[in-house]
C-alpha cells in the first residue's frame, strides 16, 4: 500500500458521478455484478471479479466513472490471452474487502476453485 492509499479515506462521494449518469451507472453495475460476473476471489486488500472476455468494453465505463465516486479503490482490468475471462481487481485500504462485499452483494455469492485462479494470475 503507497502513501496516497493510507491518506484516503474509504467513504464513497456518489455526487462525483453527474446526475446525468448516475442512473445508467448504477444500471451498469447491477447488470455487471448481478449477471455477468463469473467468479470473485478475495486479494490482498481487496478482492477480484472474473467476467467474461466481451465485458471488457463494459467495465471500461464501469471503472471511468467508480473511480470518481470511490477515489480510495484502485482498479486494474487484467486481459487474458487467447480471448480468456477478464479480471477486475478492486483494492484500497483496510476494510476495502468487507466494503465491497457490503456493496456488491451479488457478486459476494460466486466463487472459482482455487486451482483454477492458480491458472489464470
Amino acid at each position: 500500500m503507497d502513501s496516497h492509499e493510507h491518506a484516503t479515506a474509504l467513504a464513497c462521494i456518489v455526487d462525483a458521478i453527474p446526475s446525468t449518469e448516475r442512473s445508467a451507472h448504477f444500471s451498469l453495475l447491477s447488470h455487471l455484478f448481478g449477471t455477468r460476473v463469473q467468479a470473485k476471489v478475495d486479494v490482498p486488500n481487496g478482492s477480484a471479479f472474473r467476467f467474461p472476455p466481451d465485458a471488457f468494453g463494459q467495465l471500461a465505463e464501469f471503472v471511468s466513472r467508480e473511480r470518481l465516486c470511490c477515489p480510495f479503490l484502485a482498479f486494474e482490468i487484467r486481459v487474458l490471452a487467447d480471448h480468456g475471462p477478464l479480471w477486475l481487481h478492486m483494492t484500497g485500504p483496510e476494510g476495502t474487502r468487507e466494503f465491497l462485499a457490503a456493496e456488491l452483494p451479488a457478486a459476494s455469492g460466486v466463487k472459482l476453485t482455487l486451482r483454477k485462479v492458480v491458472s489464470e494470475f
